[in-house]
């Protein structure tokens, strides 16, 4: 009986962290998706902001362009640090526990 209980709290932790992985990895796939199809409607939808010259040879959509690229890179930063802060300690304590 106080095997399965300690199971049951065992399962809860591993519940929970699977819940809050789960968690960040949507909010970080949104923050994504919001930034990639927001460049392809700007693209598509407003192809003369996109064409216009800032300086010579670079233009907002080449500009904008890159700044998806590096948002990936943040985003994906964002996650690694997440997961070797906080996510990976869990795991840690809870196969000592």
């Amino acid at each position: 009986m106080l095997r399965e209980k300690t199971m049951n709290d065992r399962d809860k932790v591993l519940t929970q962290l699977a819940e809050e992985r789960w968690q960040v990895s949507l909010k970080l796939t949104l923050a994504m998706m919001f930034i990639y199809f927001g460049f392809i409607l700007l693209v598509a939808f407003n192809k003369s902001l996109m064409g216009s010259v800032i300086v010579p040879g670079l233009s907002w959509g080449i500009l904008l362009g890159a700044l998806v690229i590096i948002a990936a890179w943040v985003l994906i930063y964002i996650y690694v640090r997440w997961t070797n802060n906080y996510y990976d300690r869990k795991i840690e304590e809870y196969i000592k526990s």
